[in-house]
């Protein structure tokens, strides 16, 4: 609805600007507290024509004409900015759109094969929570996708090739795997278990190096030892991501592309450029030209492959099945995601969209597989449920066990996701446990109390037998439910906005409004308690808000409920 609406401004204001005499690249156009839609293009066009914002923005005004059966109801001008204001009819088809289109409102009919690479944490050991902010952005980018229309396939791309690996292939050779634990934390106890061995005694890090070196070759044995450690920790691992609602369509080894010969290929057309170079052996290509400064190692001098070489064959071998590529990496990828993309493009290869997050933290302190000195997802998840579950039981104490620990469970998945994704992907965060189970603002419980309270409303009502099927949008005037209506219609826009600059604390923020208009509603305008003649149009109302509401935390990868 919002996106028409915008649409709309934009030819009205493109039209005035021509009959104007001016011409704009960009109609800047924003959201704003005074207005649906504001303009301030008088502002960008002041130094191109030499005039004051004010005077073009009185040029563009006497030239505005809103054409019949539009969404825009009027524009004023407010010294030099354009404010543009939505119709009843706009108000009117909103509640009607998403009576009618239900789960599928807030969908956009975009069209193209996305495929979207997250998790990729290496299979030797559990998630922390570094780990898991890389999984739920990456979910929810997927989900975003998924409802503005684009056909997604969600990627988790193991790294089988690397020495951590061989480093737990050679640890499941000398020490005992823990049966009785959980698969990823037993093959942690046993990677740490060997790197503190392999630092003791060097003397055994040339085993390390054969096993390397045979799995490359394709040595049978040694590439059944790999995928059974692998499938081991990857057990584990895919464990926690269906505790957080998070799953990928497929599982891409890197071995795969040297298995392929797809990384020969590649390294043969490196090796045509004129910005190769062998230093001590190992081949790299030159990117200073490019503003990176230190080259990227292609193969090492006993010609083995390298993760980035491997990762080069990776992306080329999407782009033969994708129209858009996207990565979500951690902050410590920014060079190597930088010397990809240049290698990339001086191939002529498309280059993936990459996101790019900053750590979050604990006020437990750092996190590290190899020290063995880590906080694990699943440690994180017992620990925030047991909050949760205290919570609960201090606003629900009446409530039997079963419900207590069933809406713990919920609660804590959508306060850790809900928690991540709030926070812009490149800012760093703390996660505080406080914050995440706040019910009052700040996290998921309160976005899932709004949709429990309109559940709960719309029940009331069929248990009292009121029945709403006949309604007047035009009688909803008070203020809250003309603010709630208008917030219900920017779903799409806030799918749209997400999906284009793939931050999804966009609709994380979007979500957290429509739960606070939501509320803002129910707080001063009466529903069941309304005369006959309102009350049929305010439940339609409350329906409305209970369906985005349902979409929204959807599309966050958080439950619903029906009941907290």
């Amino acid at each position: 609805m919002f996106l028409k609406f915008k649409d709309e401004v934009s030819s009205i204001l493109s039209n005035a600007l021509a009959k104007a005499g001016l011409e704009a690249d960009d109609l800047a156009l924003a959201e704003s507290p005074h207005a649906d839609i504001s303009s301030s293009v008088a502002f960008k066009l002041a130094p191109k024509y030499k005039r004051s914002p004010k005077e073009i923005c009185e040029a563009i005004y006497r030239n505005v004409r809103i054409p019949p059966d539009t969404y825009v109801d009027r524009v004023e001008m407010a010294g030099p900015y354009l404010n543009f204001f939505v119709s009843r009819a706009y108000l009117n088809e909103t509640i009607l759109n998403i009576l009618l289109e239900r789960e599928d409102f807030g969908s956009l009919g975009k069209k193209g094969k996305v495929i979207l690479e997250h998790t990729s944490a290496n299979p030797d050991g559990p998630l922390h929570i570094g780990h898991i902010r890389n999984s739920v952005i990456g979910d929810t980018l997927s989900r975003v996708l998924a409802r503005a229309g684009y056909d997604v396939e969600t990627q988790y791309y193991i790294n089988d090739m690397g020495r951590q690996i061989a480093v737990v292939v050679w640890g499941l050779m000398n020490f005992r795997f823990d049966k009785t634990k959980k698969t990823d934390h037993a093959i942690a106890e046993v990677y740490i278990n060997a790197n503190k061995t392999l630092v003791d005694e060097k003397e055994h890090s040339p085993e390390v190096d054969a096993i390397m070196k045979k799995y490359e070759m394709g040595d049978p044995e040694t590439v059944k030892n790999f995928k059974d450690a692998i499938d081991i920790a990857m057990q584990g691992i895919k464990e926690t991501l269906t505790c957080m609602n998070i799953h990928h369509d497929t599982f891409i080894w890197e071995s795969q592309f040297v298995r392929s010969g797809d990384v020969d290929r590649i390294i043969a057309r490196i090796k045509k450029l004129d910005r190769t170079k062998v230093k001590d052996g190992a081949l790299m290509v030159d990117l200073k030209d490019m503003g990176i400064e230190k080259p990227l190692v292609i193969q090492r001098s006993d010609g083995t492959s390298l993760y980035t070489t491997r990762d080069l064959a990776y992306h080329e071998w999407k782009v033969r099945r994708s129209d858009r590529m996207i990565d979500v990496l951690g902050a410590d990828h920014k060079l190597i995601s930088s010397q990809l993309k240049a290698v990339l493009r001086i191939l002529g290869i498309p280059e993936p969209e990459i996101v790019i997050f900053e750590f979050v933290s604990l006020p437990e302190g750092s996190m590290s597989t190899r020290r063995g000195v880590f906080i694990s997802a699943d440690e994180l998840l017992d620990q925030v449920e047991k909050a949760a579950y205290e919570e609960v039981n201090r606003r629900r104490p009446e409530t039997d066990e079963e419900f207590k620990k069933k809406v713990a469970a919920f609660v804590s998945i959508g306060a850790v996701r809900y928690d991540i994704v709030r926070v812009s992907p490149e800012k760093a965060t703390t996660f505080d446990w406080k914050e995440a189970l706040d019910f009052e603002k700040q996290g998921a419980p309160f976005i899932q109390y709004a949709h429990a309270r309109a559940c709960s409303i719309l029940k009331n009502a069929q248990d009292e037998g009121i029945v709403y099927e006949k309604y007047d949008p035009n009688i909803l005037v008070e203020e809250q439910e003309i603010m709630l209506i208008k917030k219900l219609a920017q779903f799409g826009n806030a799918i749209d906005n997400t999906a284009r600059e793939l931050k999804p604390n966009i609709i994380a923020i979007y979500a957290r409004e429509v739960a606070d208009a939501f509320n803002q509603f129910y707080r001063y305008v009466p529903v069941l308690a309304a005369e006959p003649e309102f009350r049929a149009s305010r439940l339609e109302l409350v329906e409305c808000s209970r369906i985005v509401l349902a979409n929204a935390l959807d599309t966050l990868g958080i439950i619903a409920p029906e009941s907290m």
